[in-house]
């Protein structure tokens, strides 16, 4: 049994007439009948009833026939479906990300990719990025968003940045509305709040992050009370919520309104954290190229709405 006879059975069926069958098909009909024949030994069952005038479907090939026809349309789209997959048209694709590009970049990258290869299986998984790094070198993971320093990465690994912003002080209203931070000027200095407690990432899983936050602390002259750790920033900011202490958060966090917190812009020269995407080299998915391609374009439209 091939596809040729599966496609012989199919024609006959449809015209019920070896004659306009063989026809439709190209061929003539003796070579047609021979076909069927030979395809009615292999299955040990007849196909048709034939007569001088009339050709029919029998009970078991009306029923074989519902079976057929879709089998042979797929195997027909294989062909299509093998260069959407080239393309990167279609497929699969593994993405993980930190918790702070769920403010940031990941919606608009998502819905954008989506929007253009709707037959891309886009797996998605929340993770900090000494994790995403982890899966990454093990292949679980096609690409990561991450916070991490370039110079950090393992060496088979590829990165480009997707976003470069402010980091801004999250802090308890109460503190506000008590007036232990002055507000006059809409900032907050250093003397007003590099004293109180912080809540900040462990170093273990953001190291980049981390540092970022306590040098600063350093270069003011300060060393941080960290009060408590968390590894998603969600968690960190409900902590700020119930008044444990005051956060350093990426700007784009101020899309997570919470109850009980504030977001307070950082007088003088404040630190930057950067958010990139990282792949591994030797990756040559196909829909992972097309992603690639997606964020460059995206790269720069968020630059410019942070600098607007």
């Amino acid at each position: 049994m091939d596809l040729r006879q599966l496609r012989h059975f199919i024609t006959v069926a449809e015209t019920l007439h070896f004659g306009r069958a063989a026809e439709r098909l190209g061929m003539t009909q003796p070579p047609l009948s021979q076909s069927i024949m030979a395809l009615e030994r292999e299955l040990g069952a007849v196909l048709f009833l034939r007569s001088k005038r009339v050709v029919s479907l029998t009970a078991f090939g009306r029923q074989w026939l519902d079976h057929v026809r879709p089998a042979v349309e797929n195997i027909a789209a294989l062909s299509d479906i093998a260069e959407q997959l080239k393309k990167g048209r279609a497929g699969r694709l593994a993405l993980s990300f930190v918790s702070t590009a769920d403010y940031s970049v990941l919606p608009k990258l998502v819905e954008r990719y989506s929007s253009a290869f709707p037959e891309v299986e886009l797996d998605l998984m929340e993770a900090t990025s000494d994790v995403q790094v982890e899966a990454l070198l093990d292949g679980k993971i096609h690409a990561g968003i991450v916070i991490a320093a370039r110079s950090a990465l393992p060496p088979t690994l590829e990165y480009r940045p997707l976003l470069t912003e402010p980091l801004v002080a999250a802090v308890p209203e109460l503190w506000v509305e008590s007036g232990q931070l002055d507000l006059t000027d809409g900032a907050l200095e250093a003397d007003q709040w590099m004293a109180k407690p912080l809540i900040i990432f462990p170093a273990r899983v953001a190291p980049h992050f981390h540092e970022l936050v306590v040098g600063f602390y350093r270069s003011k002259g300060y060393h941080p009370f960290i009060q408590q750790e968390a590894i998603q920033m969600q968690t960190i900011i409900s902590l700020v919520s119930a008044g444990l202490g005051i956060a350093l958060v990426p700007a784009s966090l101020q899309h997570l309104a919470r109850t009980g917190v504030r977001y307070i812009p950082i007088a003088g020269n404040v630190p930057v954290l950067e958010t990139g995407l990282v792949w591994r080299k030797a990756d040559d998915t196909p829909t992972l190229s097309t992603f690639i391609e997606i964020a460059a374009a995206l790269n720069g439209e968020e630059q410019s709405a942070f600098m607007r």
